[in-house]
């Protein structure tokens, strides 16, 4: 009984979102990856946009202000998943992203955060 209940505990839980909330998934897993590029940050954010909106549909966004920079974060549904992504300022010449995908039930979606990071890569090129 107590094995079921230590299971029950691991398997479900809460996860931090990228934009600073919480939800319902399972924890512990990676469910995030991060490019860096060589851009100025609202050419990448416009990219990230673009990515999510050509995909599926932009939920929200919001800009968080933080203590040494401003950070841009986007949220969609793309494939019945909510993805995340966090924008933000690495140093002057540098912007860091970061994509974040969750299924329905809570799970994560590795294959397609690797993917929306790859489309915005390729949409920095264009």
């Amino acid at each position: 009984m107590v094995g079921l209940l230590g299971v029950a505990l691991v398997a479900g839980g809460c996860v931090g979102t990228l934009d600073g909330r919480r939800q319902a998934g399972v924890p512990f897993v990676k469910d995030r990856v991060e490019g860096r590029y060589e851009r100025p940050v609202e050419r990448v954010y416009a990219a990230a946009r673009e990515v999510i909106r050509f995909n599926g549909t932009l939920v929200r966004e919001s800009t968080q202000h933080g203590e040494t920079s401003t950070v841009r974060i986007l949220e969609g549904k793309v494939n019945q998943r909510t993805v995340w992504v966090r924008v933000e300022p690495v140093d002057p010449k540098v912007t860091s992203v970061v994509v974040q995908v969750r299924t329905p039930a809570g799970g994560k979606d590795l294959d397609l955060a690797h993917e929306i990071e790859k489309q915005i890569a390729l949409q920095l090129t264009r």
